[in-house]
């Protein structure tokens, strides 16, 4: 039987969460350094205090300049969203395939330590890949949901 782990809630919130405060604050700083000169903005006072002489100073022309950041980190962030909402982690009858590029085989798996796994909701794993190289591996379920059934088909197949 395959157990999946997906991406988690928590993480895809954060992302929506972070996206909408950047398009926020790409849109208040963007109102005042770009529309608060007209008299139906109600921020003409804020225009007429940061530009002098048709000079706008550091704080005019810093509303001016971060909505294009902004707006390029969110359109950052709803890329990344994109390309992490599909990702899970794949625990089938021979091995243990994360997000599509490692494939643990659980022969090769040493040891999982799961003593922290309900207070602080995660667990280690410690493996040896095709090099014979020791590897260790923390997986949360703050990046997983199902984590524990995938946690429980690990320690089965181990044992």
């Amino acid at each position: 039987m395959v157990i999946e782990a997906p991406i988690s809630k928590f993480k895809k919130t954060n992302l929506k969460i972070y996206i909408g405060a950047c398009i926020i604050f790409a849109v208040i700083f963007a109102y005042d350094g770009y529309l608060s000169k007209y008299p139906w903005s109600y921020r003409q006072g804020f225009y007429n205090k940061h530009v002098k002489d048709g000079k706008p100073d550091d704080t005019m022309m810093f509303q001016r300049i971060v909505p294009l950041f902004l707006a390029a980190l969110a359109a950052g962030l709803i890329c990344y969203l994109g390309t992490v909402k599909n990702k899970k982690i794949i625990a089938d009858e021979e091995k243990l395939n994360i997000e599509g590029k490692t494939e643990i085989p659980y022969r090769s798996i040493q040891k999982v330590d799961k003593t922290r796994f309900d207070a602080k909701g995660f667990f280690l794993m410690t493996y040896k890949d095709e090099s014979n190289a020791e590897n260790q591996l923390k997986l949360s379920n703050r990046r997983y949901d199902n984590l524990k059934a995938v946690l429980e088909k690990v320690v089965d197949k181990i044992s």
